[in-house]
């Protein structure tokens, strides 16, 4: 903007005065930016997108980083021009737009502020669905673990080699085991199922 038209400033001060403002408004414009992404990050978060636990969660990190630094940068500006506001050096003709840029500055904090509150809040949202998750893979591990108990029993029972068992000597001794091993898996899964554990 200076290059472009280097008559239109009569002093040094309009110069930082306008190098200020287009900071101000860079900033402002990266805020946006930033919460056009988070927000593009919440709808892959809902949907899932095949995109990867562990990337979701370095791309929140990183936007909270970001977010971080933009504050830091924006409240670097904000005490810098409240201290030209306090200068007795700065022209009073000029703090009319100091004004301004500070409202700006607190406009901007506040966008900065809600993107970093909704980032904790997406970050709480994924941390969810990975416990449910984890939850839901916890529960498959342990259904299969007591639907399998029963035919163990049957079989470690089977497997005392006893001298006195009837079902040895009985011909149809090894299909009756399997057949009540199986049932006994079957009618546990069926309980579950009963009970909505599964």
């Amino acid at each position: 903007r200076i290059k472009s038209s280097p008559g239109s400033y009569s002093n040094g001060y309009q110069i930082l005065l306008t190098i200020l403002e287009t900071s101000i408004d860079l900033d402002a414009d990266l805020i946006e930016g930033l919460a056009k992404r988070i927000a593009e990050l919440n709808q892959q978060l809902i949907l899932k997108k095949n995109r990867p636990d562990e990337e979701i969660l370095i791309q929140l990190s990183l936007f909270q980083n970001e977010t971080m630094s933009l504050r830091e940068n924006i409240i670097d500006k904000q005490r810098l021009i409240s201290s030209l506001m306090k200068s007795s050096i700065f022209p009073e003709e000029h703090k009319d737009v100091l004004r301004i840029m500070i409202r700006d500055i607190s406009s901007i904090l506040e966008h900065n502020k809600f993107a970093f509150e909704r980032l904790e809040y997406l970050q709480d949202t994924f941390m969810g669905f990975v416990n449910i998750e984890q939850n839901r893979i916890i529960k498959i591990f342990t259904v299969a673990t007591v639907a399998f108990m029963p035919p163990t029993l049957i079989a470690s029972i089977y497997g005392m080699n006893f001298e006195f068992m009837p079902e040895l000597a009985w011909k149809q001794g090894y299909l009756f085991a399997i057949l009540l091993m199986f049932l006994s898996s079957i009618i546990t899964l069926i309980y579950f199922k009963k009970k909505n554990w599964l």
